[in-house]
């Protein structure tokens, strides 16, 4: 058995087991690909996949098996090479992050402008998108490190840590009647149109428990993925906006959006990272997460992602 055998079968199940698409990702042909699984299972005694004629159905219950043994196996191929990385570019490199378009805009041009500073060989690449896509990005080794609100502890394949906590805030154009109240409530809001995050964003389902649990009934008359886009259409009058306080706390006072704390109404959301369980991280990525928070050591995300069961919460 070899390595070509065991990528092919893991794209087969990456790619809904239609070997036509497994040839093309893979840049080979189709034939080739049948007759490398056909020998792996030879070599094997068991069926790794069940066929009707040459197509292939679905995954046998020793293929299961066999699979499991199969992305651990290509996991530590991957960590050899990150460790040959590691030990002839010790600071230089590509730090690839996933995360949210709320993290990416608020909160990570600080540690992502201090690693620069202190590793200037190592470049970022930057991927955006919801945060199960986000989580699946680390998951498929696309990304090193995730970041995100939601999503992240759903996944058994990541090891996931808090990294800080945050509460919303309510935003609304200067002159709003809203604006002459300190302290706005859930019933306040629960008359005025609201413009908010769609609910697999920046704490969205935390919002929407915190009206049901007294009863009210909000009106979202305009959703969205950004924080950017929410405060433009408040500026337009659409509604007041619910969105992360992050966006809107270095905003100039004076402007023609004011804004208030949220967090008596919503309470506390923790933002967390999340990495590959049993991944081999290179040192810039450590340090990367150290300049994240406080809360993040070396030390801690090494025992993480070794396989410590300990529940980490903030």
């Amino acid at each position: 058995m070899n390595l070509h055998q065991f990528r092919f079968v893991q794209e087969a199940v990456r790619q809904n087991l239609n070997l036509t698409e497994t040839a093309k990702a893979l840049f080979t042909s189709q034939p080739g690909i049948s007759k490398a699984i056909l020998e792996l299972e030879g070599e094997l005694g068991v069926d790794i996949f069940a066929r009707h004629g040459k197509r292939l159905r679905r995954v046998t219950e020793p293929g299961q098996q066999v699979l499991r043994a199969i992305e651990i196996i290509m996991r530590e191929v991957n960590n050899l090479k990150r460790i040959g990385d590691e030990f002839s570019k010790q600071d230089a490199g590509t730090l690839s992050i996933a995360t949210t378009h709320s993290q990416a805009r608020y909160f990570l041009p600080e540690p992502i402008a201090q690693l620069r500073k202190r590793f200037p060989k190592v470049n970022i690449s930057l991927h955006q998108g919801a945060p199960a896509q986000v989580a699946q990005m680390v998951i498929d080794e696309i990304a090193d490190i995730a970041i995100a609100t939601e999503a992240l502890s759903e996944f058994d394949e990541l090891v996931t840590l808090p990294c800080y906590e945050w509460q919303h805030a309510v935003v609304m154009p200067a002159g709003h009647p809203l604006s002459q109240l300190e302290r706005i409530s859930l019933e306040d809001l629960a008359l005025v149109p609201l413009v908010s995050y769609h609910t697999s964003f920046s704490g969205r389902t935390r919002v929407d428990h915190a009206f049901a649990a007294r009863h009210l009934k909000p009106n979202f008359v305009l959703e969205a993925i950004d924080a950017d886009v929410i405060k433009t259409y408040v500026r337009l009058g659409l509604g007041v906006g619910v969105l992360a306080e992050i966006a809107v706390r270095d905003d100039p006072p004076g402007g023609d959006l004011v804004w208030r704390p949220a967090g008596h109404l919503f309470g506390q959301n923790v933002t967390r990272v999340a990495f590959k369980r049993g991944a081999y991280l290179r040192s810039f990525v450590y340090a990367f997460a150290e300049m994240m928070s406080d809360r993040l050591s070396r030390a801690l995300i090494a025992r993480a992602i070794g396989g410590d069961t300990h529940d980490y919460q903030m």
